[in-house]
């Protein structure tokens, strides 16, 4: 089989891959059969075209089998399984050396009838098989490739040799991780490996450990859902040799831990812990002789979860930072990495501000080496800031973490020299250096110096300044900068660890589950080893007692207790080491602090003692020759310490001078260093802050800064209460702040006191946990990648006693479970009525599954087995509930299926009576409608008869009523008919002909007058009527004299335009409507945040947006519930703000316009009801009469603003009558749009326009309900209207009638006039009630009274 595309390293990332399927002797002549397939193509498929390619018989069942080794076992593969996904597991040399190995392939095979796999001549396959076997043994065919294990626990010859083979060859398999039974054994190849993707996340998700190929992922999976079934705290040991690999397998392990944790809901948690890596990294990692990025600290993170397997929080445990790295390193390394970060990436106005220089420049970094092979400074300083950032580290005080260190590299710049003319006093050489140290920490320079060069001694009485002699200030200058660096390195945690903290731990008592990683540094042994190393090794010497207690002792003593069968093992013990060091009152440890007590004490005297208490002890050995140096035998080998330098780094004090100075400093954030009580430093910032803000606030006066939008920085703030819960969860922050203040009563620790008390509480952590255990080994010494170093990985596998380890974990019994425990796990594979958890029906159920008589014992409470054997029952359990579950989709599914039918029989019983009673409705509607049509015919019959007759009438008197109307046209005359009275000579006077006028009666009050003209093409008509209107002051009734005037064609195509001028009490108030059918203004991209004037002309009285949104939300949303209250999509609002006239609104939810709309309103810089008549709306809501007195004010806004406003309040009322529905109330709204177009200017004071907010809001709720009043009279005007058409009608009927007696001449031309009166009429009333309601008896959408606000 290939892959198409393959490189130098096997990735199996293409979408199409080439499969050999190899028939034997189902197509004989045929070797192998290539298929093109993709992932997820199934072994169906592939049997398909492998059918079809070879023509086989399609009688015949076939299976594809997977064997991974020539006559080998073989896998029948399901129909539903994927060849390809099988064949991305096989290893790499098997897919390289695919043209020439024969171990793993897919077969083809012929199933029988009875399930089992036809294999044809089976003879020959076995004499075929016997012949290659020979010439293997003859050597004419290569040897096959040694079977690797995976797990040390199934060697079958164990021994050094058979352990060191096995790890050589999966290792230059790049398998660098293999299992002993659940402990996990790394190999670090020096090299990045493709095996950390998020494929292989998933792959490892919820697999039982020795399913899936050794990795680190599994242990992480393993421990999380440990966790999550047993409610039992978990915890992860990572050990190893410096150089091992520890700090990347943690973060690996790290990683996985949040990727589980994120299958609910990411708490935000997660990428705080991945962020804070990288900068603990930068700060506490430094590269060594072996090793590029040594943690020079040790650390334990422990991240806690609800129950649910979501993150809770977390916390970060330090333990000895090396200090003396930052002063002195030795040949072939470097300094901590963010020196080097700092230098190479930072800008060139930060290189200004913080006064950077190069690397060889500065002392404390140009002792040996500069640069790393194959990093990538400015890169990595980016990594750091970014993941500052998402720990929560503001600009602000990232700069100011960088100036600190640029100060401690310059301090490290100061050399000293004797004075000339006096010997008992220094001076600084380099005295250029003191400003930029100064400017720096923000110190006076004069302080600075006096604080460097001489120290202050308190008698009795008296105060001395003695100058240090020129070692001392070296020594002072150095402890300044160590204890500088040492107070921020503690600080960065202390905020990595509020950043993780979740608030509720500080209120809530619920029980929470952790997952603890321990990360601390490896096992040392350098040329010169010192104080470090030694408590570097003492915490090695802990971790492997810990590791031994776990796997040799307490298991075997549990064994013993049970009574099972079992043979002791014998291990190696170091707890006489771990007593030399730290029993007291003679241990090494104990001894160093006596000696630090006394002032006269040196190294000889130091080392005297250790011989003189230890003379004779096996773990400790002294020089023969006169050298200051003592030897620990520890459990990894002989280890040589030099004693210079221990008494002075275990009281590595810095003097009260320096802390003073430091206390001195302007720059809060280092007086936030030096405090010694995080509580009380967060109390005097918050005071400091408060009084700032006072000063601030006065200087500022009622000048009001806007808030940037878009920025919404989610920060944990500092609380006193959080510190207190962080400063007594962990103990980093006591021991540096302890060191810094000497002139308190109480001594201060020492470093190796604070060291064991944090490895007590460390061991007293891991032993309330479950433990993984997880052993790095360090391949070569030459940090070369993929190169095994048989010596030195046989010395790394024999200290740490991994050959005892694999021979306990392959004859003892990892697996325990109580009777109770036992029996509550596996109850569904128990008998039934076994309830009780007895040994006796326990041992039974044992023998009946055939589990092996050595896989199993059962002790006096427990049961043990062996991980195959429960490999075999968890196996048996999952088959037994899948058979449950099955049975119990089959029951589900009848009962669904059984509901399902008897609702469809009860539909058909309903739709056959439903189509039954529809038959006789039918008939018996037929005959309803044969006698409703026969009546029908009935009266249009009479109807169309009585027609007939009045139309022969008036057809008997036309020549009559000719004549009268020739006499009457020339002589011009009055005519009285039932009391109405027309006179055509008053209007001669006016210029206007006989020819103009044509008269109509409506009623015996009011005159119409009906003038017909002809302008510009259009023949208009005008009508004078009374309309009855009430005053809106004093309630009368008022009759207004309307004129109006309309084309004849105005509902035609023709009619360009329509005047409408409407004549108020004689002439007080006019005004004209113009609108054209086609309307394609000019208009401006932007709409939002525009002033109002530039998005309305002469033609358009409200912008366009405007009207846009208010048609659709009255033609679509008028209904939805919560049209204005409810909001919508972010996203949709931003996308449809771009461009509101392009986009289509039908693609957008209501609420997002809705929200738009508003969204334009408070983005007018000038609202509707504008910042000038803010105060005089404020006052007249005060006042009695608040109708007139609003309106008045709202006469006064522009024409633009007013009418922007009118089309808003009556959009707004017709929401309100819709409020049964919609939900929403004058208040509701009124609330909602108040501060839209009723804002304080930004000059208020916010607390007045907060007290504001009622008179605001009740003054757009008063313009809602009294607009809301009048539109309901305007619905009775209306009616009135519709009355008076209905009584014109049947009054013109009346009078139509009545004429047939008169004159033909006269009948004639009255019953034109009366014809064309009616069609006015008509065509008025229409004009005005589509005006009004429209045309389907509704509130236009799109017209509206432009005076609304006047009354009219």
């Amino acid at each position: 089989m290939s892959v198409h595309d393959v490189g130098g390293r096997r990735r199996f990332e293409d979408s199409e891959f080439t499969l050999r399927i190899y028939p034997g002797v189902i197509a004989e002549g045929t070797i192998y059969c290539p298929i093109t397939a993709r992932k997820i193509t199934s072994a169906a498929e592939v049997i398909e075209q492998v059918i079809d390619r070879l023509q086989l018989d399609r009688t015949k069942c076939y299976v594809l089998a997977e064997v991974k080794e020539f006559g080998g076992e073989e896998w029948i593969l399901n129909p539903t399984d994927c060849p390809i996904q099988r064949m991305m597991l096989w290893p790499r040399m098997a897919l390289e050396n695919r043209f020439s190995s024969e171990d793993y392939r897919f077969l083809l095979r012929e199933k029988n009838l009875d399930g089992s796999i036809h294999y044809g001549n089976l003879q020959m396959w076995l004499q075929v098989t016997e012949e290659r076997r020979r010439m293997v043994e003859r050597g004419f065919l290569p040897q096959p490739l040694p079977k690797d294990f995976d797990d040390l626990c199934n060697l079958p010859d164990l021994n050094e040799k058979t352990l060191l083979d096995n790890l050589r060859s999966r290792f230059k398999q790049e398998k660098i991780y293999t299992y002993v039974g659940s402990i996990l054994i790394v190999i670090n190849p020096f090299k990045f490996l493709p095996i950390y993707n998020p494929k292989y996340v998933k792959m490892y998700d919820n697999h039982q450990l020795g399913k899936l190929e050794p990795h680190i992922y599994a242990v992480a999976d393993v421990a999380y859902h440990a966790m999550l079934q047993s409610k039992q705290n978990q915890c992860v040991v990572i050990s190893g040799e410096s150089g091992s690999g520890k700090t990347q397998s943690t973060n690996f392990l790290i990683h996985h831990l949040t990727a589980l944790s994120q299958k609910g809901f990411a708490s935000g948690v997660e990428q705080i812990i991945l962020g804070a890596g990288p900068v603990l990294e930068a700060f506490g990692n430094a590269k060594t002789a072996h090793n590029n990025n040594s943690s020079r600290f040790g650390k334990f993170i422990q991240v806690n979860y609800q129950e649910s397997g979501t993150v809770r929080g977390a916390y970060v445990e330090k333990y000895l930072l090396e200090k003396s790295r930052l002063v002195y390193q030795e040949h072939n390394e470097r300094n901590y990495h963010v020196f080097y970060y700092l230098l190479a990436g930072s800008s060139e106005d930060e290189r200004t501000v913080f006064h950077l220089k190069k690397p060889e420049e500065y002392h404390y970094l140009n002792q040996d080496c500069f640069t790393v092979e194959g990093e990538d400074l400015k890169h990595d300083f980016e990594r750091l800031q970014l993941a500052m950032e998402m720990v929560g580290f503001l600009p602000a005080t990232r700069k100011q973490i960088f100036s600190l260190l640029s100060a401690i590299l310059h301090l490290g710049n100061i050399r000293y020299k004797k004075k000339i003319y006096r010997d008992d006093s220094i001076d600084i050489c380099n005295p250029e250096v003191l400003p930029v140290v100064s400017e720096l920490l923000e110190v006076k320079e004069e302080m600075l110096f006096e604080a460097l060069t001489t120290r202050k001694t308190v008698t009795v009485g008296e105060k001395l300044i003695v100058p240090y002699k020129l070692a001392e200030a070296g020594t002072v200058r150095d402890s300044m900068a160590k204890s500088l660096y040492s107070a921020l390195f503690d600080w960065i945690v202390f905020r990595i660890n509020h950043a993780l903290l979740n608030q509720r731990d500080l209120e809530e008592s619920a029980k929470i589950l952790s997952i603890g990683v321990l990360d601390i540094f490896g096992f040392e042994d350098y040329e010169n080893n010192s104080f470090e190393q030694f408590c570097i090794n003492f915490a090695n010497e802990r971790l492997q007692h810990y590791f031994n207690q776990h796997i040799f002792k307490l298991e075997q003593e549990e064994y013993r207790s049970e009574g099972i069968a079992w043979h002791n093992i014998d291990y190696i013990d170091n707890t006489g080491c771990i007593n030399l060091i730290s029993k007291k009152p003679t241990a090494l440890l104990h001894l160093l602090d006596e000696e630090c007590n006394f002032p006269q004490a040196t190294n000889q005297t130091l080392l005297d003692k250790f011989k003189r208490q230890h003379e004779g002890n096996r773990y400790i050995e002294f020089p023969a020759v006169m050298e200051s140096a003592f030897i620990i035998k520890h459990y990894a080998g002989k280890v040589k310490y030099g004693v210079k330098d221990f008494r002075e780094k275990n009281t590595d004090h810095m003097r009260p001078d320096i802390v003073a100075l430091l206390k001195s400093s302007k720059n809060a954030f280092i007086c936030g260093l030096i405090g010694i009580d995080p509580v009380a430093t967060f109390r005097w910032a918050v005071l400091r802050a408060y009084f700032r803000a006072m000063v601030a606030f006065r200087d500022a006066g009622k000048r009001h800064v806007e808030k940037r939008s878009g920025e919404s920085n989610e920060m944990h703030l500092l609380d006193v209460k959080s510190l207190k819960y962080l400063s007594n969860l962990t103990l980093q922050d006591r021991i540096t702040k302890s060191l810094l203040h000497l002139h308190k009563k109480k001594k201060p620790p020492s470093i190796s006191a604070q060291f064991q008390t944090s490895l007590n509480k460390l061991m007293e952590t891991l032993g309330q946990s479950e433990p993984y255990f997880v052993k790095c080994i360090r391949s070569n010494a030459e940090k070369l990648p993929l190169r095994f170093n048989d010596a030195l990985v046989l010395r790394q596998l024999r200290y740490t006693g991994m050959l005892e380890t694999v021979r306990i974990r392959q004859s003892g019994y990892s697996i325990k479970y109580t009777f109770q425990d036992f029996v509550r796990h596996f109850h569904v594979l128990l008998p039934e009525g076994t309830n009780q958890a007895s040994q006796e029906a326990i041992r039974r159920y044992l023998h009946q599954v055939d589990l092996t008589p050595e896989g199993f014992q059962m002790g006096r409470t427990m049961v043990f087995l062996r991980e195959a054997e429960r490999q075999r029952l968890q196996d048996l359990l999952h088959q037994e509930v899948l058979r449950r579950i099955i049975n119990l989709q089959r029951r589900f599914r009848a009962l669904l299926e059984r509901r399902n039918f008897l609702r469809m029989r009860q539909e058909a019983a309903v739709v056959i009576q439903r189509n039954w009673r529809l038959y006789w409705r039918g008939r018996a509607a037929r005959r309803i409608q044969t006698v409703w049509r026969r009546h029908r015919a009935r009266e249009l019959y009479l109807r169309q008869r009585d027609i007939t007759i009045r139309l022969q009438a008036a057809g008997r008197g036309y020549l009559a009523r000719q004549r009268y109307d020739a006499i009457l046209s020339k002589e011009g005359c009055s005519v009285k008919i039932n009391g109405l009275i027309t006179q055509a000579e008053l209007y001669y006077g006016l210029g206007y002909t006989n020819q103009h006028f044509r008269f109509s009666w409506k009623s015996t009050d009011t005159l119409t007058l009906f003038q017909v003209e002809e302008h510009n093409g259009h023949i208009f008509k005008s009508t004078q009527y009374s309309i009855p209107t009430y005053c809106e002051y004093c309630s009368s009734l008022i009759w207004m004299m309307d004129k109006a005037c309309v084309c004849k064609e105005f509902f035609s195509a023709k009619c360009v335009h329509v005047i409408w001028a409407v004549i108020k009490d004689a002439g007080t108030y006019s005004m004209f409507l113009s609108f054209h059918v086609q309307y394609d203004p000019e208009l401006s991209s932007r709409q939002f945040g525009v002033e109002l004037s530039r998005l309305t002309n002469d033609e358009r009285a409200v912008p366009l947006v405007v009207e846009k949104l208010i048609n659709y939300i009255e033609m679509h949303g008028l209904y939805t519930e919560g049209i204005y209250r409810k909001s919508g999509s972010t996203n949709k609002i931003k996308e449809l703000k771009q461009d509101v006239n392009g986009m289509n609104l039908d693609d957008y939810n209501i609420n997002v316009i809705g929200s738009v709309f508003k969204q334009w309103l408070r983005d007018l810089p000038n609202p509707l009801m504008t910042f000038e008549l803010y105060e005089e709306f404020l006052r007249a809501m005060g006042k009695q009469m608040l109708i007139r007195g609003v309106y008045s004010i709202i006469d006064q806004l522009s024409r633009t603003h007013l009418n922007t406003l009118e089309r808003l309040i009556f959009h707004l009322v017709r929401i309100v009558l819709q409020e049964e529905t919609n939900r929403m109330s004058a208040n509701a709204l009124a609330i909602v749009f108040a501060p839209c177009i009723l804002r304080c200017p930004d000059t208020t004071d916010p607390l007045r326009s907060v007290q504001d907010i009622g008179k605001t809001t009740a003054c757009v709720e008063l313009i809602i309900c009294e607009q809301m009043n009048k539109y309901k009279a305007r619905l009775k005007d209306i009616s009135t209207l519709e009355f008076a058409e209905n009584k014109a009608k049947s009054r013109l009927t009346f009078i139509r009638r009545s004429m047939v007696r008169v004159k033909s001449e006269f009948h004639v031309s009255t019953d034109i006039h009366i014809t064309q009166m009616s069609k006015t009429l008509l065509n008025r009333a229409y004009f005005w009630i589509n005006i009004l309601v429209g045309p389907e008896t509704t509130f236009l959408s799109t017209f509206y009274f432009p005076s609304y606000f006047r009354g009219s």
